[in-house]
């Protein structure tokens, strides 16, 4: 299988420019499009959440996008699962996957793996919420002093994470974790992408420029037909503001404030974690 053929990410906020971006690459490395957002992965949303249009995907190849009924779950395990194969198909034939998203997390899974980190235990958490920081350090220095140097020492949730790590496994989360960079750094090496950056007053002015789009072209048709519908969907921004809009709580200026709000507050989120990843080429647009 040729080098050629692996995957190249396209990541970045949302209203970043991500589509067109990923369709020129596709044209310059004859590839095809691979979805890596978690809510185009559902269909009877598309507007909603941005999936490229028919027109938009031209005659390139688009993959995973609207292959979920909105009342299944999918998390980033799933993702994996599913995304695999159709990369190593796409590869198969020659062409190159270009991976298009802004799902920090589920990207991470396909780029990276699963962390070896355990998943959280409720019980336990809910143990530790009683119990003061200053216990809880005491604790974590006494298993595994190296992670107790290194933490947060202020912030209660980092200290619970850390304790919860080495009860969880019987090992030390610094040690984990030490192991975990180290595979990370290998894995980077050979890795391609890109993370499109935008001027965050262009950003802003993209976002309610999409906004107003989504609203007239169908979002609010969209909430109304699904709901009542439970799954992953459903934590998609501009649902919850809709359905206050749709019931008569708010008026529908106030429903696109709302959802601009809380797209630029992701869009934050998402800035923050693609800065971490090192490896992508930051392009500015």
């Amino acid at each position: 299988m040729s080098e050629f053929t692996a995957p190249v990410f396209v990541c970045g906020a949302t209203a970043s420019g991500k589509t067109g971006y990923a369709l020129k690459l596709a044209a310059e490395l004859d590839g095809e499009i691979v979805n890596g957002d978690a809510f185009q992965l559902f269909r009877g949303i598309e507007v909603l959440s941005a999936a490229p249009t028919e027109e938009e995907r031209g005659d390139f190849s688009h993959h995973l996008f609207g292959v979920l009924d909105p009342a299944e779950s999918c998390d980033a395990g799933r993702y994996f699962e599913m995304v695999e194969p159709v990369i190593s198909e796409i590869r198969s034939r020659g062409k190159v996957p270009v991976v298009v998203g802004g799902s920090g997390l589920y990207l991470k899974f396909l780029t990276h793996g699963p962390s070896p980190l355990p998943k959280g235990d409720v019980a336990m958490r809910a143990e530790m919420e009683r119990r003061t920081l200053e216990d809880l350090l005491l604790e974590l220095e006494r298993i595994d002093p190296v992670e107790a140097a290194q933490v947060n020492r202020v912030n209660k949730r980092y200290v619970e994470r850390s304790l919860e790590i080495c009860l969880l496994t019987g090992g030390k989360a610094s040690e984990l974790r030490d192991g975990w960079e180290r595979k990370t750094r290998d894995i980077e090496k050979p890795l391609k992408g890109f993370w499109l950056i935008r001027d965050r007053a262009d950003l802003h002015q993209r976002i309610e420029k999409r906004t107003v789009q989504m609203l007239s072209e169908g979002a609010v048709e969209e909430v109304r037909r699904l709901d009542g519908v439970s799954g992953n969907w459903e934590k998609a921004i501009g649902v919850k503001e809709i359905r206050r809009f749709l019931s008569g709580e708010i008026s529908r200026d106030k429903c696109e404030e709302l959802i601009v709000f809380a797209t630029r507050q992701y869009a934050k989120r998402q800035e923050t974690w693609f800065r971490r990843e090192k490896w992508l080429e930051r392009v500015g647009l």
